[in-house]
């Protein structure tokens, strides 16, 4: 194990977060708030960061290397980026500092706060951008800087990037993080133009913004989106909310002119029809809910938007639905966005290819002679990814149930005890009862906080960089 360039590679992202933190500064200072939470974090974490990147290293990386250096950096971010928070004095303890940090960079949206209006704006701001800089990745942003080290890049977005299917849209990686994140910055303009021209406040617009396109869900309102009350809001987030839930390499392909094959994608296919599929049956079974079929429709799409997308943002109380509106909201969390998207969950293609390995299971039971193959978008799945998916599920699940039974320790019901782990593994955010839209995580032990914290980073990472990390075998020699 290189562990010295692994630092190294702490130390640059780092430097890069202490960089960060300079425009919630800006935005504390405009509105003439004390900039001491983000002065001394600034000076804190570029510190360390220097400290890291200074320390001499052989230019040794590898696969192991890359999957260690991913779990650290988000420790890493998540454990810094709390420092604001912490210094703010608004943060009763330094556990809460880090849970919110965690959901906020993890893309989660779950909250330890009562009270979100009284905050300053600066860390308001910096809790919303948090969900801006993580949704697409920390180190696709950080992979401008990482061809300095001479290292191979190509390692750590491997391990960093969701889905079961890691691939470049052009052969250098240095350029497809570039690519990504024009489009990303791109599409965040865009709502945020659309929600002032819509009648939002320029600060509120990206607030919003910066949590839609992380997926994540901070709002600076305590009762999220529907604060406003407006249907052309509902919309525009609703549109957006969708949009980054979708893989971003078909947003290239159209860019590049090959719309049909952008449009044949099976997970894109797949993904609009479980969204289409659940606001038709939650529109009907939450007729008893509102005054008629376009009210349900207005609040039972914006929420499917939500919780499938893993944004999060709310415009009703789920928690106060029928139990069998709630089943499908769960298995919404399950099954989350598409692949390659800032949005979390299993992911569509993962689900899509779970569906299709059991049907020509079914076949080989009935028809023990036939040689079926399951394929993607026209493509053959090779027999390794297959199983590479069966190991995933049962780790995600293993993962799930654990967590849920160390929350169980603070006496909570089943259904908050496993929907807190659901949601903080799946990046989600709400869940149900207590800690539903309309609640926060504040009840929660620190050991429960604690756990749910490392569950955000194992689920945006999706599992293994986490297990390598702590996995005696990683750090041997070979």
């Amino acid at each position: 194990m290189n562990i010295k360039l692994v630092l190294k590679l702490v130390g640059r992202v780092l430097l890069m977060e202490a960089a960060a933190l300079a425009l919630p500064l800006l935005v504390a200072v405009l509105y003439r708030e004390s900039p001491l939470p983000f002065l001394l974090s600034i000076a804190l974490v570029a510190a360390i960061g220097f400290a890291l990147s200074a320390l001499p290293a052989r230019q040794q990386f590898f696969a192991r290397e890359g999957f260690v250096a991913v779990g650290l950096i988000w420790i890493f971010t998540g454990l810094v980026g709390s420092l604001p928070f912490l210094f703010s004095g608004w943060f009763a303890t330094p556990m809460d500092a880090i849970f919110e940090s965690c959901s906020g960079f993890t893309t989660t949206g779950a909250t330890i706060l009562t009270e979100i209006e009284s905050l300053p704006k600066g860390i308001l701001f910096w809790r919303a951008f948090t969900h801006w800089l993580g949704g697409m990745g920390v180190l696709v942003l950080a992979t401008a800087i990482v061809p300095k080290l001479g290292i191979r890049s190509h390692y750590l977005t491997q391990a960093e990037t969701p889905g079961p299917v890691f691939s470049k849209l052009v052969p250098k990686q240095s350029q497809t993080s570039k690519i990504l994140y024009t489009m990303y910055f791109a599409l965040t303009a865009l709502e945020v133009l659309c929600l002032k021209i819509a009648g939002m406040p320029l600060y509120d617009s990206l607030i919003h913004s910066f949590s839609t396109a992380g997926t994540g869900g901070f709002s600076n309102r305590n009762a999220s989106v529907g604060a406003y009350g407006s249907a052309a809001i509902d919309i525009i987030i609703t549109i957006f909310m969708l949009l980054f839930s979708i893989n971003f390499t078909a947003y290239f392909l159209i860019l590049t002119k090959k719309w049909r094959e952008a449009l044949a994608s099976d997970e894109l296919r797949f993904f609009l029809a479980v969204v289409a599929g659940a606001t038709a049956v939650l529109t009907i079974s939450n007729l008893g809910v509102y005054s008629g079929v376009w009210e349900s429709l207005r609040y039972t799409v914006f929420q499917v938007a939500s919780i499938i997308s893993t944004t999060g943002f709310g415009t009703a109380d789920f928690a106060l639905w029928p139990q069998f509106s709630q089943m499908i909201i769960v298995l919404l969390m399950f099954c989350g966005a598409c692949a390659g998207s800032t949005g979390g969950g299993m992911k569509c293609s993962r689900v899509l290819l779970l569906l299709r390995a059991v049907r020509r299971e079914v076949h080989r039971i009935t028809h023990p002679r036939c040689v079926e193959v399951v394929k993607l978008d026209g493509k053959l799945v090779s027999e390794a990814t297959l199983h590479s998916l069966l190991v995933f599920l049962g780790a995600y699940v293993m993962t799930i149930f654990s967590a849920a039974l160390l929350i169980s320790l603070d006496g909570q019901s089943f259904a908050v005890s496993f929907s807190a782990a659901l949601t903080c593994v799946s990046n989600v955010g709400p869940g149900l009862e207590a800690i539903g839209p309309s609640g926060n995580f504040a009840a929660f032990s620190s050991l429960s906080k604690g756990v749910m914290s490392l569950c955000m980073i194992v689920g945006r990472l999706e599992i293994f960089p986490i297990l390598v990390l702590l996995s005696p075998s990683s750090w041997r020699r070979l």
